[in-house]
């Protein structure tokens, strides 16, 4: 069984390798958003698209075990979005990503997002070449949602605590699910988001931003490297 797994999880390591080789290559900034079902996932992703699509291209990978129903909502922005059923499947592997990215050519220097399917277990052992995972807790869930699936928040780069517009009506104490993804992940960067309200949306953006950025500098450091390598085969045919 466990080795069962460890050929499968390498198998995908090795797809999930190449699509980011290919992200970097063309500045594509791949974010993996991960969360139980009901967070708000594609609420979220409909509001960030709204805010960006006007400055930067998108495309987007909704994964669902069934329906179309996600991919119908963010083709309604205006932007590009395939779907994919995985069936009886729990989760996006990296296979599945580097279809999409043939069939979706996105530009460079674009945004890929990718909603994984609903579930915080399956997700967080597979790697699909994005840059970030970034899981999504919501306050209508339970504080100690961190400590019951500690596997996604510790794999988890980011985390939005996502419906923040409801905590005058709930129960529910953000700083201790805040304290508490952190005590799984002391690294792990916070924004307090509504996508229904906007609150903590500007913070979101920035970030997603800044990455954006960092991969266009990456791209242009491999694009100089690669016109050094030409130059030095081309100085040593001269010489021949």
């Amino acid at each position: 069984m466990v080795q069962i797994e460890q050929d499968i999880l390498s198998k995908n390591n090795g797809y999930a390798a190449t699509n980011r080789q290919w992200f970097d290559a063309h500045g594509v900034f791949a974010l993996n958003l991960v969360s139980s079902p009901g967070s708000g996932k594609t609420t979220l992703l409909v509001k960030t698209i709204a805010r960006l699509k006007d400055q930067i291209a998108i495309n987007v990978v909704e994964g669902d075990q069934q329906t179309s129903n996600d991919a119908e909502r963010i083709r309604a922005t205006g932007v590009a979005a395939l779907q994919i059923n995985t069936g009886k499947g729990c989760h996006l592997d990296g296979h599945m990503v580097g279809m999409a990215l043939q069939r979706l050519q996105p530009a460079d220097d674009s945004l890929f997002l990718i909603e994984n399917v609903g579930n915080l277990v399956c997700p967080a052992a597979f790697d699909l070449g994005e840059h970030h995972k970034v899981a999504i807790l919501s306050v209508t869930e339970g504080e100690d949602k961190p400590l019951k699936y500690p596997d996604m928040f510790r794999a988890a780069d980011v985390m939005l605590l996502n419906k923040c517009d409801l905590l005058p009506h709930l129960e529910f104490d953000a700083n201790l699910a805040e304290a508490n993804a952190r005590r799984v992940n002391p690294k792990l960067v916070v924004f307090r988001v509504s996508a229904t309200s906007g609150e903590g949306m500007d913070a979101w953006l920035a970030w997603i931003r800044s990455g954006l950025k960092l991969q266009g500098v990456k791209r242009a450091g491999q694009v100089e490297a690669l016109q050094r390598r030409v130059q030095e085969l081309e100085h040593q045919l001269a010489q021949k």
